[in-house]
Parts: structure tokens; sequence; C-alpha cells
């Protein structure tokens, strides 16, 4: 450690890691003297850094400072570090960084943080219903800059009502601060003083966004929101505006000339930027493949402004009907698109394939490439699946390579079962519009086998990868997965036992496990429900150069080779298999990876969670034109305060609040996932079908309220599906799982 920080340091002083040591092994807070004293800082210069040490390891909340003025461990202290997660109703929680239950914040505790502030707290005991109960006693980091929200005008005063329901604080906005803002429109108010126990938060409008129900205003809201940068810095917009329309003949050199190969990107019908392509033949027994990919790294280069501005964002970000791209649309939509018929760089993987699926040997090779067609999943499934002949005839040339492709899918997938790998197939959905930009129907994403092609040939491409980063020993982004912790297993147990099911494994389940168990849903009526709770029991995938595999995909080496153009990671696999095939040292060291990998993983998190309160929006939005209407449902959650039931036709959820079951006392059962009245012994459980009438839609929160059904015949979604059978409107390209 001493040698670390005497690299890093003009003056080296003793390491963090020293100073947590020595309070660990005295056992007891210590002053700066006695700590400085152990320690051997000698001198008021080191003395001075020492102290600059010491201060900033308290404002990451690794020390506490005492009314005493001694230095002491949190963790000693009763206390807890972690962030802050607000609700509507004014308390919120502490979710501790280092695991472990939750520390509930009452009302006055949160009067001087808002949600998403990281704090250190103190365990103060426990509330009437056995919640551990905390004090804030120091806010370490402020999440929020920025709020975005409604603006009220009051008499000589303003103030801004967040859209995020979690943030219970009211922004006031001073006159002669207000931007401009009439009231009611959506505005972002920057924090000029954060609140404290005894004055909420103060600001100034920096924007103004638009009316309140503008068509579009839920993304915007979104957007900024989960702070997600979306206007390109001049920097950035001077930088793509360098590029030439096409590929300068002196970017081919060294590259191998795959433009005689039929080559064919397959994408939905609404895509607009096609970052792989594919081909196959016969090799021997097996198959020869090639996966071609968009040469990114070629215009993208480590420090430059586009890059700065890639990381920045981390990943495209697909709303319904927009998409806010990773990449100026010079290089998303041009350069790195493998449009037909034009010469493009790329970044190749071949494997070859024996015809049990398994890849014998691979090489990844810089190419220049030209792709022979745009097809769709849709045609290449009519075209091999149901033998459309007028498609056939239409692309005879690539009929054949097209058979190859499906015959080595059939040995992939093959493979994949063997394998043990978890294939969960959970309908996704896409939001139709109309010619005025109103939500029209939501229907289901239909997966077809050109679909599971495509996601096949990008596994192997992945997986190749993986293989080569391991083999080279180079810190890049796994793509990795763990398997369920022992409390989410026990309440899969519980879950599953509820149903007659049963997971294998004991307490190390396999992927296989899991599949097994999938396999045996698919004439279940509830197969789709317990898909879902048998999710929620994995942890998430991230990114990660501590390669640990991926377990619902039963890999040990995966990462993200595929999409460059609209994920980070990706580019950054490009950048150190570019390194390999050059023999030069990858200059990404551990600690720099496991960074990239942490943020990389946070962007994807936004993305998701900001594309997620649109979609609830929407259909929040849809469902205000059918309250009174009735539909089937099943119950996809169960509270102590109601069940949530999700409408089995349009895809749309929402909650029946416990005070609308019926005159009784519903009892919540958390163990086996229902309510049970008390006295007419009527059970709500997880899975149960139900019939429910649409009663309310709030949709400043996104909040659909139902009550159970009592009449006969549904008159909404049936109803609904008659009016909307033509299809106007159209949403931007749907995501591949993430895997």
């Amino acid at each position: 450690m001493a040698e670390r920080e005497a690299g890093r340091y003009e003056f080296p002083v003793p390491s963090r890691e020293a100073v947590l040591a020595l309070l660990s092994e005295r056992g007891e807070p210590l002053t700066f003297e006695a700590i400085a004293e152990a320690l051997a800082v000698e001198g008021d210069r080191d003395r001075d850094a020492f102290g600059r040490r010491l201060r900033a390891m308290e404002r990451d909340g690794q020390l506490l400072k005492n009314r005493r003025g001694l230095y002491g461990l949190p963790q000693k202290m009763d206390m807890v570090r972690g962030r802050v997660t607000g609700h509507p109703d004014g308390f919120g929680f502490l979710i501790p960084e280092e695991g472990g239950e939750d520390l509930f914040l009452p009302p006055r505790e949160m009067r001087a943080v808002m949600h998403g502030d990281r704090v250190l707290a103190r365990v103060t005991g426990v509330d009437r219903r056995g919640r551990r109960e905390g004090a804030v006693v120091e806010v370490i980091e402020r999440l929020h800059k920025t709020v975005v929200g409604r603006y009220v005008a009051a008499e000589g005063l303003g103030f801004v009502v967040s859209a995020d329901k979690r943030i219970a604080h009211e922004i006031a906005i001073p006159r002669g601060e207000e931007g401009g803002a009439r009231d009611a429109q959506i505005v972002v108010a920057q924090i000029v003083q954060p609140p404290t126990r005894r004055t909420g938060p103060v600001g100034r409008v920096v924007e103004v966004i638009g009316e309140h129900m503008a068509p579009g205003m839920e993304i915007e809201i979104a957007i900024r929101a989960h702070e997600i940068p979306h206007e390109w810095p001049p920097e950035v917009l001077d930088a793509a505006g360098r590029f030439a329309a096409e590929v300068p003949s002196e970017a081919y050199a060294g590259r191998e000339d795959l433009r005689a190969v039929p080559l064919v990107t397959i994408d939905g019908e609404d895509a607009r930027d096609f970052d792989d392509a594919v081909y196959c033949e016969p090799d021997g027994k097996g198959w020869r493949l090639i996966v071609a990919i968009a040469d990114v790294a070629h215009y993208v280069h480590p420090g430059s402004a586009l890059d700065r501005e890639a990381y920045e964002r981390g990943n495209s970000v697909y709303f319904p009907n927009r998409v806010i791209p990773m990449l100026p649309e010079v290089l998303s939509n041009v350069l790195c698109s493998l449009n037909p018929r034009v010469d493009r760089l790329c970044m190749a993987c071949e494997m070859f394939i024996t015809n049990r699926g398994v890849i014998r040997d691979y090489r990844f090779f810089q190419g220049v490439m030209r792709s022979a067609a745009r097809l769709t999943y849709t045609k290449v499934a009519d075209m091999l699946v149901k033998r459309d002949a007028a498609l056939l005839r239409e692309h005879a040339p690539l009929v054949p390579h097209l058979e190859h492709l499906y015959a080595l899918y059939k040995a992939l997938h093959a493979a994949r079962f063997k394998r043990g790998a978890v294939d969960f197939e959970l309908p996704e959905t896409k939001i139709l519009y109309d010619s005025k930009r109103k939500i029209e129907r939501i229907v289901p994403l239909e997966r077809n086998d050109a679909h599971r092609l495509i996601e096949e040939c990008m596994l192997a491409a992945n997986v190749c990868a993986a293989e080569l980063l391991k083999k080279h020993r180079i810190a890049a982004p796994y793509r990795i997965h763990e398997g369920p912790t022992s409390d989410k297993l026990a309440e899969l147990r519980e879950f599953l036992f509820e149903l007659g099911l049963s997971l294998g494994g004991g307490d190390s389940p396999e992927p296989q496990h899991y599949a097994k168990l999938l396999a045996g849903l698919s004439k279940r009526p509830d197969a789709r429900l317990v898909q879902t709770v048998m999710l929620r029991s994995l942890s998430q995938a991230i990114y990660s150069p501590d390669n640990i595999g991926h377990f619902a995909l039963g890999y040990p080496h995966y990462t993200h080779f595929t999409s460059p153009i609209r994920r980070y990671p990706d580019l950054l696999v490009h950048r150190a298999i570019k390194d390999i095939l050059h023999r030069r040292p990858h200059p990404v060291s551990l600690e720099l990876a496991r960074k990239q990998g942490e943020h990389c993983s946070l962007t994807e998190r936004r993305a998701d969670e900001a594309t997620r309160d649109v979609i609830r929006w929407l259909k929040a939005e849809f469902m205000m034109d059918r309250i009174g209407e009735e539909f089937e449902g099943i119950i996809s959650g169960v509270t102590n305060f109601g069940v949530f039931v999700e409408l089995s036709e349009v895809y749309v959820d929402g909650l029946i609040h416990i005070t609308a079951l019926g005159n009784d006392y519903y009892h919540f059962d958390a163990a086996k996932h229902r309510l049970i009245g008390e006295r007419t012994h009527k059970v709500y459980r997880l899975g149960d079908p139900i019939r429910v009438k649409v009663v309310r839609v709030d949709l400043d929160e996104a909040r659909i309220d139902f009550e159970p059904a009592v009449s006969g015949p549904a008159t909404g979604a049936r109803a609904n599906l008659r009016r909307g059978r033509s299809r106007s409107g159209k949403t931007s390209r749907p995501r591949r799982r993430r895997r």
C-alpha cells in the first residue's frame, strides 16, 4: 500500500486502508494526534496532507468524527452508510451499502434528505412495526442537482412539485428565479439550497420543458428525471461533422475483404441502425459462421470528444417512438450502420461449429464488407418456416445461406438445451399509436425462429470474444450474472411449494435446474407468472472485469461484442480485441476496468428505469378512457396494502387497494403470497385469475386503481381489440433481450 501511495502522490501519506486497519485494531475512536503518531506522520507538510485524507474519508463515510473530535469507524458506532429511498408519504428507508436489513427513516428524518442521497445514519431503535429505525447523522453525497416537475405559481412565491413522487419535498422558487415559467408547466429546477431539518429545498428554474399534457412530455420528463444526456455538446457535433459520408479507401488497408461474402442483416421492420450481419455455409459435418459487427472503434478513439460523450451515455435509450442514441447519427445510422450494397468497416468473428452446436475453433479479424440485403425477422421466418413462395423467389440467391443459418440455429439451440441455459420467454409489449400520437393498442411482441436464430449467432460471437479476453488476460468488461442468493432462493421455494412445484439443486441450484422447471410450465395457465417470480430470484446481470460467468446462459465466460453502436461495453471489448490482434499492450488497468463496468451497469439501469417510467405513464394514459370497463386479469403481486393485477389482454397492471376488497379485515401472509379475509375467509393469492373493474387513473403518479368486478361479460378487453384492428403507428426498434 505504501508503494501505491508513493506512486500516486508527490508527498505520500498513510493510506486509507492503513487508517482503517489501525482503528479496527485499537477498537476505540482516536484523536488526530494519536492516529498521526501511530502511523509515523511527521512534519507540517505531511500532517496537513494527512488531515486532508482524513477529511476525505469523512466525506466518503469511511470515518466518523464525534463531538469530542475523535475519529472512529461508523460500523463500530452503530452507524449505517447507504442510499436513501424516499416514499411519497414522506418517510423513507436507508439501503445499507454493506447489505443487511433496511433502516426505516420517519418523516422527521427525511426533512433534511432527498431520495437518492447517500448518508450516514445512527440506529436509534425499533419502531412499533418491528423495523429498525434510524436518524440521519450526516449527508455524504447529494444525488440530485436538479429536479424535474410541475411549476406551481403561488402569491409571491412559486414551487416545483417533483415528477418523481419519491421526492416528497416541494422546491421553493423565489420571485425572479422562475425563469419565465407559468403555472402548471413542466420545468427543470436547479437546487440552490438543499433541505435542512428546519427549511425545505430552494431552487431556480433553469429550463421550461412545456405544457403538462403535451404529446411526448412523458419522455422529456423521464430524460431529465433520470439525468440522461440527450443533447450533443458542440465539440461532439464538430467531431461528427468531420466524417465523410462514405468510407475512405485508405481505411481498407490491412483488412480482409468480405465484400464478396453475402452477409445479411436481420432486424425488426422499424429498425434504423444495423450493427450486425451474418453468413453461414457448410464446413464438413458442421458449419462456418461469420458474424460481422460495425467497426465503431475505428471512428471513436479513446479520450476523444465522441468517446467521452459515448461513455457518459453508456448506451442508447429506446423509448416508445423515440431513441436517444449513444453516438451521433452520422455514425449510428450511416458509417457504422451495415446498410445494404455499401462498403462498411467491420470487426468479424469467424467460427467453425460442429453438428452438435459446439464451437471447435474461431478467429477475430478486421474486415471490409458489403451487406447483400437488409432482411427482417418476419420475412426470414416466412421464408424458413412458412416457406413463402414469393419471398423465396425474391431472395433466391440468399436462400441457401439462410437455410444453412437455420440448420446451424437448430444445432446451437439444442446445445443450449443440453447446457441447461435458462431461457425465460416472457412476452414483451409494443405500443402502437394513431395519427394523433395517442395510444391505439398495446400488443405483444412475437418472437419467431428468426429472432432466435440471430440471438444464437450473437451469443456464439460473444462467447468467443470472452474466451479470447480470458486467454490473453485482458482487463475488459465481461457480462456476469450470479445465481440466486440464499434469501431469494428461500422465497422462491416457498412460492413454488404453494403451487405444487419444486426447484432442484438444493442450496446451490444450477442453471439446468431452473431450465427443467421452466420446461414443465408450458401448459400451465400461470406459466408467465411463475417465470416472472423465477426471474426475480436471480440477480441482475452487470459488467465487470471480474469474470464469474453467466448463470442464466450457463457460460463460464461471456461478454458483449455485438452492439458497439448502442452499448459502450461492446466498444471497450472491440478495442481490447484490436490490441490483441495488433499485439500491443492493452492500456486499461484492472481498477479502471472495474470503474468502467460499474458506470456502464449504472447507465444501463438508468435507461431501464427511465423506459419503465415512460411505459407506465403511457399505459395509465391509455386506461384513462377505460374507467368503468371490466377486464380479465391475474394477480401479479400481493402486499399488505392490496394486490396488483395484470390485465390479460391489454398488458396493463394496477392495484386493488385492500380497502376495495370488501367489508372485512384482510391479513397478509407473506410466506404464502396471499391476503386472507378474517370473516369471509376470502383468499387473494399470487397467480389467481381475477376479474376487475377500472375505477381510477392518476396520471401524475402513473397509477391505475382497480376493484373486483361483480358484473357479467367484460366490456373492455374484447371490445378494445375489436376497435383497434388497424395498425397505423410505429414504435422504435425493439431491443433484443439483455443477456
